[in-house]
């Protein structure tokens, strides 16, 4: 039986509160960034609001109570066993990652990434004067799969890899084989893998997914995790860094505190525990509710709009639709869906060169939106194909 706390139904004016998503540009429905417009679970509200009935917020430290609820989250799940002495706290995944890119690696090095990949992969190499290297996924029969003889040429080039796992935005659960494999060529050409699992918890009902560090014994990999896409919780700013080398990690040490990221949030701490200790049966709730989602727009798109193809995946609440049969690029029709429709989606094309011809489309949202959503995207795949065929005189 569903709890009856739990508010995935009704659609909470997000306007006007500074939020990213809604207030940045002003668009009727923006369903790009990866934040939920889902209120998080009550455990978490109340232990915000127990936090902030006290008037004071200095600066905060990270207790060990934080780094237990992590470690109990993922050997209760996913059979990760993490020590304290191996984690490290930091105020988020990219910036972590952009630390250990600035301490592990040298100006002008490569690094590896596999698009169609999150875009901020391709900023944070660039920002940090290394060269971008891709090894793009092969997509075929209707997934996407790594081309393995392609990321063994290439990881010999580079001196480090970022992997999504699983992979945003194609929603893909690698398998314990790749994983093995990515961890062997990774060995193979002594390059330093970094795996940002942020999205792990989003996966459909019955299905999990498989963590870098139960897959492959690699001894120079790191581990980026947060409940802050979870739990929608991203605006406290929490994260840990995980690896069994201690060499690296004592670097990593040093250069989160050189940069300023490894500082506590008065509210991280509060938000962080609760999810971990106490929302497990809302997470459940959650996953079959985007699970839901995901049908819905799989049906909707096949009755009502068949030139959009809906990729089919397993993890995340972040859909990739293949709208290539339309013909024209992901950022015209990414800004004629904005500027049309007032809907917001992302243009594959932020996500490599390899995604142009596709969409990426938040569904992490109530029923309501969701539908006003696909309406809006019929609404203006016709009007740009009336368009499309008036210019060529149909």
């Amino acid at each position: 039986m569903k709890n009856t706390d739990y508010n995935f139904e009704s659609v909470t004016e997000r306007k006007n509160t500074n939020s990213l998503k809604w207030d940045l540009f002003g668009d009727d429905l923006p369903m790009w960034v990866a934040d939920m417009d889902f209120e998080v679970a009550p455990e978490i509200h109340e232990a915000i609001l127990k936090r902030a009935s006290h008037p004071i917020y200095g600066y905060s430290i990270v207790p060990d109570s934080l780094f237990e609820a992590y470690i109990n989250w993922w050997a209760g799940r996913y059979d990760l066993r993490m020590s304290r002495e191996e984690m490290l706290y930091a105020t988020g995944v990219m910036p972590s990652i952009s630390s250990m890119i600035r301490c592990l690696t040298d100006e002008n090095d490569g690094i590896l990434i596999q698009s169609p990949v999150y875009h901020v992969f391709f900023y944070v190499i660039g920002d940090n004067n290394r060269r971008v290297v891709e090894n793009e996924l092969v997509y075929e029969n209707g997934e996407y799969r790594i081309d393995f003889d392609d990321l063994d040429e290439k990881l010999s080039h580079v001196k480090m890899m970022i992997l999504c796992n699983p992979q945003n935005p194609v929603g893909k659960i690698w398998s314990k084989e790749d994983l093995a494999k990515i961890g062997e060529l990774c060995k193979k050409h002594d390059v330093i893998l970094i795996s940002d699992e942020i999205h792990c918890d989003l996966t459909d009902p019955g299905k999990l997914y498989n963590p870098f560090m139960t897959s492959s014994d690699y001894d120079k990999s790191i581990l980026c995790i947060s409940p802050s896409k979870s739990f929608n919780v991203a605006g406290f700013q929490s994260s840990i860094v995980y690896s069994k080398n201690p060499e690296l990690l004592e670097r990593i040490k040093v250069q989160l505190h050189v940069d300023n990221s490894d500082s506590c949030n008065v509210f991280a701490v509060s938000a962080v525990e609760a999810a971990y200790n106490c929302c497990e049966e809302w997470l459940e709730e959650l996953r079959e509710v985007i699970y839901q989602n995901k049908l819905t727009v799989r049906y909707y798109l096949e009755r009502e709009l068949p030139t959009v193809k809906l990729v089919e995946c397993d993890a995340t609440y972040l859909l990739w639709l293949d709208c290539r049969a339309i013909n024209v690029s992901s950022k015209v029709l990414s800004e004629f869906l904005r500027q049309n429709q007032g809907l917001f989606l992302s243009a594959g094309r932020d996500f490599g060169e390899i995604g142009d011809g596709f969409l990426r489309m938040n569904i992490a949202c109530p029923p309501k939106l969701l539908d006003d959503g696909l309406r809006r995207l019929k609404s203006g795949v016709i009007a740009l194909n009336n368009i499309n065929a008036l210019s060529k005189g149909i």
